[in-house]
């Protein structure tokens, strides 16, 4: 990405940790950026329950926010969970980045197992930061620290964890050369 004297960013949401998230990681490699949220649908279940769902959900929001705003680019960010052949379930998380010039990143990751006392409850149809919330005693999970600041004792949050995903997103941008010889632009 160049430098631009005004460079607008567009979040699929208005959750206060998923602007944070990709605030920070804009505000590493680009000056004079500003980064405003917009309440978008992710055109999925309030639970997504699979990768490719979460990642249909991040990339609806990031869609769905350009076309909503005067943004050069947008972000949308999705969590979900996901059931494994054990039966046991494990958290994902994706970040989808658009432009106006058809150019689209992905990052994702974010697994880490659920104990029982959540999965359970996600189960019964619950999402995973209301699930958190009941079963941590707590209030706001979603819009805090997240199921990972409970779950690692804090020592990464929701928005930590965001990060990396919404740099891995950002990854056609950073290093548009590389992308840019493979897709034949």
């Amino acid at each position: 990405m160049t430098t631009h004297p005004f460079f607008r960013v567009v979040v699929g949401s208005s959750n206060p940790v998923k602007l944070a998230a990709v605030r920070a990681v804009l505000e590493r490699f680009l000056q004079n950026v500003h980064v405003s949220g917009v309440a978008v649908e992710s055109g999925v279940a309030a639970q997504p329950m699979s990768d490719e769902e979460t990642q249909i959900g991040a990339e609806t929001r990031a869609r769905s926010a350009l076309a909503s705003s005067d943004a050069t680019l947008a972000v949308g960010l999705e969590g979900g969970v996901v059931l494994l052949a054990d039966g046991q379930m494990r958290t994902c998380a994706w970040a989808v980045a658009v432009d106006r010039h058809g150019v689209r990143g992905i990052g994702g990751s974010l697994a880490m197992p659920l104990p029982e006392s959540v999965a359970s409850r996600i189960r019964a149809g619950e999402e995973l930061g209301y699930a958190m919330d009941a079963v941590a005693n707590t209030v706001g999970t979603k819009h805090g620290r997240g199921a990972v600041g409970i779950l690692t004792a804090g020592l990464i949050d929701r928005q930590r964890a965001y990060e990396t995903l919404v740099t891995y997103a950002f990854a056609p941008w950073l290093a548009s050369d590389y992308f840019a010889a493979s897709s034949g632009r």
